[in-house]
């Protein structure tokens, strides 16, 4: 038992969610892989590649865990070269996904750069702020905003030529750290503002220049699209080529006219019509695990709407419990960051945790109908390659912090 209990170190309520999440991730994805499966012809095909996935996954948080913390430090030069390498090598010869460059494959196996680059810059953004917090604990000094910007937006600009969601996740992420290390609000409110000037000349071009010329990837899998070509199109094409389906999905989600179940179009509106099926047959406890029947029409039931899925099998009473474990890993990590004694490890565990959470929100949003469509996976459940080994590495290196974090705890002295 000694054993074990060394090799499952740090934080346990971190472990226990995270154990819970991989086992959610395992049924679910198993049971929301017929479309796999029907490919393959082999029933336990995806089980097993999905659970292989897992348990590496657990492999490298455990040896994550085991790096003092101190020495995540001794690595960021090299994840930043690694990041922008990657993020340049994926815009010029990476391999086409839903119409975008977001992969590199090597050697048979595909990677995502955005993946590496999201850690890699709050990585970086939480040495940036806690080197430079002011002797007199005010916060961080003037100049910590203008040395994360440099940094971080570089690598923003390059994720969102192909991958906007994760953009501006990594974005917000970011945002909020700074202001997590009180970087002056005078700063934070100038940024808010070219934010939203940025927003809003953004939106003028793609509603203007995105013509969508064919239907876009709602009706269509990205399976077929990955075999003929990406079905939005805009006139000029080059760096524009994302335009239209960014145009297509605003429009779909702002539409406020209500239509009538039997006008519905579901080929229009194909993911979100079946998401929505799948969340208004669902009932309190749910059809069951392995019950569901909408996996057999979303084409990304297995990632992107794998949350209306869980939804249909276990209900709204499992849907609120998986919405419950993302809290509860949020506020241990606030918890973990209020016992550090150094700001480093405290921004970094509290950097990691937003983009988890963060990430699960906009998932669970887009599954509900409540954002457009957006492409991001549900964190530690949804079916990955280098996205769940990567997540499970940030939550090794939470439990990293956890462990330092530990030893700062004031030692209660002997009741007489």
């Amino acid at each position: 038992m000694n054993k074990i209990g060394n090799l499952f170190k740090g934080d346990k309520v971190i472990w226990m969610v995270f154990l819970f999440l991989c086992i959610i991730s395992v049924v679910e994805v198993f049971s929301a892989s017929s479309t796999l499966t029907y490919k393959s012809q082999n029933y336990l095909s995806p089980l097993i590649y999905h659970s292989g996935m897992i348990l590496f996954g657990v492999f490298v948080a455990i040896v994550t865990l085991n790096i003092p913390c101190r020495y995540f430090k001794i690595v960021t030069p090299l994840l930043l070269f690694i990041t922008f390498g990657t993020l340049l090598w994926v815009l010029i010869g990476g391999e086409s996904i839903n119409g975008a460059n977001r992969v590199i494959k090597i050697a048979g196996f595909t990677f995502q750069p955005s993946e590496i680059a999201k850690g890699t810059m709050v990585l970086a953004t939480a040495q940036i702020l806690s080197a430079m917090q002011r002797t007199d604990g005010k916060g961080a000094d003037d100049k910590a905003m203008k040395y994360v910007l440099c940094i971080v937006m570089p690598a923003v600009f390059l994720i969102g030529i192909e991958n906007l969601s994760t953009a501006c996740l990594l974005f917000m992420v970011i945002f909020l750290m700074m202001f997590i290390a009180r970087v002056p609000m005078v700063q934070l409110g100038k940024l808010m503002g070219a934010g939203a000037l940025v927003v809003g000349v953004f939106l003028t071009l793609v509603l203007t220049l995105g013509s969508i010329e064919k239907v876009d990837d709602e009706k269509n899998p990205p399976t077929a699209q990955a075999s003929f070509g990406n079905k939005d199109e805009i006139k000029g094409g080059g760096v524009f080529h994302r335009f239209a389906t960014w145009r297509n999905r605003i429009l779909k989600h702002s539409g406020t006219s209500k239509v009538s179940a039997k006008d519905y179009d579901i080929d229009k509106n194909f993911q979100v019509g079946h998401a929505n099926i799948a969340i208004a047959s669902s009932g309190v406890i749910g059809k069951g695990p392995g019950n569901s029947t909408e996996r057999d029409y979303l084409p990304q039931a297995f990632s992107d709407f794998i949350y209306a899925i869980i939804i249909e099998e276990i209900g709204i009473a499992g849907a609120i419990a998986v919405v419950f474990l993302y809290i509860i890993l949020l506020f241990r990590a606030a918890r973990i960051a209020g016992r550090c004694e150094n700001n480093f490890p405290a921004f970094l565990v509290l950097g990691l945790a937003l983009l988890l959470v963060i990430q699960a929100t906009i998932n669970m949003m887009v599954a509900v109908g409540l954002m457009p469509v957006t492409g991001q996976p549900l964190p530690l459940i949804s079916k990955g390659g280098t996205s769940t080994i990567i997540n499970c590495a940030y939550i090794g290196a939470m439990l990293s912090v956890s462990r330092s974090a530990k030893q700062s705890e004031p030692v209660q002295a002997p009741s007489k």
